[in-house]
């Protein structure tokens, strides 16, 4: 029996200044509880207990480009994780693309921010508040 509630291995992106890219998450992650857990020439693997999200230079040798429409969500254990991780991307050289804060239009529970790294790939730290979505679920019954 799998106990592990994730359905991803890991996700990997890419990025054309490596230096800069692992000060960038080196900063960010750390406000979520996330470290270096595994390291390769041109690669670095953050997680908490297992290598979850790679940053790293293409294998193929061709820049790394962003895709559009694609972003990654890490969880934040409180809101003022969220603040701490929007206030450590915009410091290491993030661009906002959304302040925390609730959205509605998400959910009731979900409170988060989105930032894009040096590179422009869009990133977002959301917490759940599981207490509003216990409110939420029994004004629905």
């Amino acid at each position: 029996m799998d106990n592990n509630p994730s359905i991803l291995s890991h996700v990997s992106i890419g990025t054309n200044n490596f230096e800069r890219a692992i000060a960038f998450y080196d900063a960010v992650l750390s406000t979520l509880g996330c470290k270096r857990l595994m390291e390769h020439p041109g690669a670095i693997a953050y997680g908490k207990q297992y290598p979850e999200f790679w940053v790293g230079i293409p294998f193929d040798g061709q820049p790394a480009t962003v895709g559009n429409g694609a972003h990654i969500g890490f969880i934040a254990p409180t809101k003022e994780a969220v603040h701490a991780f929007y206030e450590a991307a915009l410091a290491a050289g993030g661009q906002d693309e959304g302040a925390p804060g609730g959205r509605p239009e998400y959910s009731k529970p979900y409170y988060g921010c989105f930032v894009r790294d040096p590179d422009g790939n869009k990133i977002e730290a959301t917490f759940w508040d599981e207490s509003l979505e216990q409110e939420l679920n029994q004004s629905n019954v």
